[in-house]
């Protein structure tokens, strides 16, 4: 006969065993739940234990070995990044981003030649985060010291990358560069992480100058 719980009432609840642990911090990650998380912690547990060494001993050492490139903001191994260090990319043209992540995304259509500057965000005045919070001044910094002749805005096409677009454009006015944007491909209030290889190279082969 299973004994009274101390309080009198229903049974205490079993304290959280490694795999509980390890659920509940998965489901930390961006687009994991309950479900996926534990499918994920018991297929890690039915894999060899090497493979779990590993995956710990990147996931340990991953601030260590991944820094910001001290030109772009693109997470890198190395400073200056291979992209910023690479002499055969076309400095004249500057493709600015939301995040890091997104550097790796548009090198992968494979389509763009430049360079890039990542903002670290985009501007939200309801969530407190203005222009002040973003690297624009750095940006304007390396317009005028590399010689941009072209701005490419990849910012998503969501109320906050329209924000941040139109403040650009009219920060970037007096520098005498072109500034572009995405253009067709990218639906509205979709992401650019998630956009595929074909979508984002129509989208660079199509981008738009913006105008006043």
């Amino acid at each position: 006969m299973r004994s009274p719980s101390p309080s009198g009432g229903r049974p205490a609840s079993p304290r959280l065993n490694a795999i509980d642990r390890l659920a509940a911090l998965l489901t930390r990650l961006p687009g994991i739940g309950k479900k996926s998380a534990f499918r994920m912690a018991y297929h890690i547990l039915d894999a060899d234990p090497g493979y779990s060494r590993l995956l710990a001993g990147e996931l340990a050492g991953l601030h260590q070995t991944i820094k910001r490139c001290s030109r772009c903001g693109g997470f890198t191994e190395s400073d200056p990044c291979p992209i910023c260090g690479d002499p055969g990319r076309d400095s004249s043209l500057l493709c600015v981003v939301e995040r890091p992540q997104d550097v790796r995304v548009i090198e992968e259509s494979q389509e763009f030649q430049g360079r890039f500057h990542v903002l670290d965000g985009l501007i939200a005045p309801l969530e407190g985060v203005g222009p002040d919070k973003l690297t624009i001044g750095r940006l304007i910094s390396r317009i005028r010291q590399e010689a941009v002749r072209e701005v490419i805005l990849a910012l998503n096409p969501t109320v906050e990358g329209d924000t941040t677009a139109l403040y650009l454009q009219k920060q970037l006015k007096p520098l005498a560069v072109e500034v572009s944007r995405l253009a067709s491909g990218l639906p509205v209030g979709g992401d650019l992480e998630y956009a595929d290889r074909l979508t984002l190279s129509r989208s660079l082969r199509g981008r738009v100058k913006m105008t006043d």
